[in-house]
């Protein structure tokens, strides 16, 4: 685990916190959320937490309420991965890269619950979300494709929740053949 300067390492702060205050954290929420339970009753399944393909980190925490996600890749829960370039002859038709861009969002879904100790319920809103498809110069769907993403982040954590910023743009590669990269920007409630 690398921790690049200014970001904040909040799993020590989460893995150190006594039974007692994690009780009091619970009963300061207003309603139950059971994020995890609504993941289960979509018949989704999280793939493993994301973990860096290079030199950087994940996850970056910024203070102990927002959270940076670097780009996670379509990472399925077999490990196998969506490959290729989207649109123009041979390449992913525009419901293929939507599946793709959806396991970008079930991966970023992933990597939180992985920063927050297990506990979706503690999102307080996703931001901003960051797509790029890799695309053939005559595709101009990019932003459809990244309605994956959004669609599987509205269906977890609902509308306020799940509601975001969104940029999608189109390129011409990406690493590891990928044909979607989403990264996001979250707010969380302290725990």
């Amino acid at each position: 685990f690398f921790l690049r300067p200014g970001c904040i390492d909040m799993r020590a702060a989460f893995a150190s916190a006594s039974p007692r205050s994690l009780a009091a954290s619970a009963l300061r929420r207003t309603a139950p959320l059971h994020t995890e339970a609504r993941i289960k009753e979509l018949g989704l399944t999280l793939p493993a937490a994301g973990t860096p393909k290079a030199n950087y980190t994940i996850a970056c925490w910024e203070s102990p309420t927002r959270l940076y996600l670097s780009g996670h890749l379509p990472i399925k829960p077999d490990g196998s991965m969506a490959t290729g370039t989207v649109g123009g002859e041979g390449g992913l038709s525009l419901e293929e890269a939507k599946e793709a861009a959806k396991w970008c969002g079930l991966g970023l879904l992933a990597t939180i619950q992985d920063q927050l100790g297990g506990d979706l319920d503690r999102v307080e809103q996703v931001v901003k979300l960051f797509g790029i498809v890799a695309s053939a110069p005559e595709f101009k769907q990019q932003h459809l494709v990244l309605n994956g993403c959004s669609d599987v982040m509205m269906a977890v954590l609902g509308g306020k929740r799940g509601y975001h910023a969104r940029s999608a743009i189109g390129t011409n590669t990406l690493p590891l053949d990928s044909p979607v990269e989403v990264e996001a920007i979250i707010t969380v409630k302290p725990a």
